[in-house]
């Protein structure tokens, strides 16, 4: 058992508003299942219209809008423990990171004709705005306390 919990169902839960990560864990978990959700459905749909283009399209598409996304709550939940400059430090690094990556795969893929660039851009935005308001729903849901 961890130090906060007990054999009391009730204080288990009382310990669990006073996790500050809570709303992160939450947004993380939502986030991803938005993201697998817009996958499967942006699969079936874009598989169904464009073939094997289309399925690579969104696999792209997918993997570029949840690394962008999710990456950058990851870093803000391993880094909560820490100084607040350090959070920015990773965040910040985390998101030029990500940034030169996206641009080293965007220059990749241009010329290439295995993949379905309408269901790419689809796929990637309609994965940024689910994930991100899932993420959003997430955290301003969560129930945790303000005062310690």
């Amino acid at each position: 058992m961890t130090e906060n919990a007990s054999s009391d169902p009730e204080i288990n839960d009382v310990a669990d508003f006073d996790d500050p990560r809570r709303p992160l864990e939450r947004a993380l978990r939502f986030g991803w299942w938005a993201l697998v959700a817009i996958t499967i459905v942006s699969l079936a749909v874009w598989g169904g219209v464009k073939g094997l283009p289309g399925i690579w399209g969104v696999l792209i598409g997918a993997s570029v809008a949840g690394a962008f996304v999710l990456f950058t709550a990851l870093s803000v939940l391993f880094t909560s423990n820490t100084t607040p400059t350090t959070t920015l430090a990773v965040i910040m690094g985390s998101w030029l990171l990500k940034l030169v990556l996206l641009l080293v795969v965007l220059f990749i893929i241009r010329d290439l004709e295995f993949y379905d660039r309408m269901a790419l851009f689809v796929t990637v935005v309609l994965a940024l705005i689910l994930t991100l308001g899932t993420e959003t729903w997430g955290i301003i849901t969560s129930r945790v306390s303000y005062v310690s």
